[in-house]
């Protein structure tokens, strides 16, 4: 009877666990930004050489490995799927970027960005409600934030930028914030 309990409470657990994968996978699936996108963001960002920036659920990597590559700029990631942050830290690796980019794996709610010049975030709106909160107690003064297609509907954009065509036949909207 009592390895029956303990089995129940496992199986559970589990079910938890799949239940908040499931639920982070709503707030932050993966949708891979296009290249043209991903060097739009960061120069709306204004990201000079050295400066630390985060990208939040960094998916493949490839915001990371821009920042790290082109601008010279200390880049970290952060995501929970296995499998791409797997596959972006082996990219890193093969690029010879690791001692400029890195991937955090975990949760983007559980990260300290106090120290950090540029963020970048590809979210849906209800993640962007959970780190608002996050953000506001934690950025400091002059760091900014470049959303992609959703903004913070608490904050007033410093600037937009409207991109018609990514060269794949979708537009898509830049929000820079700056705190």
């Amino acid at each position: 009877m009592r390895r029956q309990i303990i089995i129940l409470l496992l199986l559970a657990a589990g079910s938890a666990v799949a239940q908040d994968k499931k639920e982070d996978a709503k707030v932050a699936p993966y949708f891979p930004t296009p290249q043209t996108i991903v060097d739009k963001m960061l120069q709306l960002g204004e990201l000079k050489a050295g400066e630390k920036m985060y990208d939040l659920g960094s998916g493949d990597g490839r915001i990371v490995i821009m920042a790290a590559r082109k601008y010279k700029a200390d880049a970290t990631g952060v995501e929970l799927d296995d499998a791409l942050f797997k596959q972006s830290m082996q990219r890193i690796k093969t690029l010879g970027l690791g001692s400029l980019a890195r991937i955090v794996h975990g949760d983007l709610m559980q990260q300290d960005y106090s120290s950090y010049d540029l963020l970048t975030i590809y979210l849906l709106p209800v993640a962007i409600e959970k780190v608002t909160p996050l953000f506001e107690k934690q950025l400091k003064k002059g760091a900014r934030i470049v959303a992609h297609d959703f903004e913070f509907p608490k904050w007033t954009p410093a600037k937009i930028l409207d991109i018609d065509d990514d060269g794949e036949g979708r537009s898509h909207r830049l929000y820079l914030y700056r705190r």
